[in-house]
Parts: C-alpha cells; structure tokens; sequence
C-alpha cells in the first residue's frame, strides 16, 4: 500500500523559513514524480513544486520561485520542500502526492494517483 506522509508544518512570522517532509512507502523510489499542493481556505488546491526521480526536473510556480526549494533523499525514501522568506499568502495546507512509474513531472493535480493527508503551513505578518 502506498503512502505518503507529511510533516514540518508549523507557525512562522513573515520572513522565516519552514522545511517540509514527504515521506513515502509502499512503493520503489527510484521512478516517481512527487508533488507539492497547497489549498488555503476557500481556495482551489494549487501546484507548488514538484520532482521527477527519472529525468531529475523540478518546476515551481510563480509565486514560490526563488524562495521555495525542491529536493529528494532517495535512501530515505522522503522528499522535501524547503520553505524560505515565508509570506502570508503562503499560509495553506500543504499536502504531497504522487505518481509511480512515471517520467518527468508537473504541477496539474490530475495524473497524480496518491495523496497525503497534509500538513498546515501558517505564516503571521
């Protein structure tokens, strides 16, 4: 059974940092795209980042460039995002998910087959 399993979240003032963590099991780590998705309230659940463990591209949206990292530890089974210079609008539920057996990656929520059960990310001003 696969799953993945979200932790880091917290409470950060503007400007701090957090770093997330996807753990997953279930499956085998080596050909996988993760994504990270964040849903605030009464917001559509939106593309944040995401890793392809096959051709090794990462994609971010807009808003997060430059300040959002994307990064996976194959042997830990785990992949991150680390979260800098934290806004308010940043403030979400964060979830993971992801696709086995696939090339390549993106930021769409559909052709990802599992989910996590989120972590919640809030960033005082």
């Amino acid at each position: 059974e696969v799953q993945l399993v979200e932790s880091g979240g917290g409470l950060v003032q503007a400007g701090g940092s957090l770093r997330l963590s996807c753990a997953a099991s279930g499956f085998t780590f080596d050909d996988y795209a993760i994504g990270w998705f964040r849903q605030a309230p009464g917001k559509e659940r939106e593309g944040v980042s995401c890793i392809s463990s096959g051709d090794g591209s990462t994609y971010y949206t807009n808003s997060v460039k430059g300040r959002f990292t994307i990064s996976s530890d194959n042997a830990k089974n785990t992949v991150y995002l680390q979260m800098n210079s934290l806004k308010p609008e940043d403030t979400a539920t964060y979830y993971c998910a992801a696709k086995v057996n696939s090339r390549g990656c993106w930021l769409a929520r559909a052709g990802y087959d599992y989910w996590g059960q989120g972590t919640q990310v809030t960033v005082s001003s």
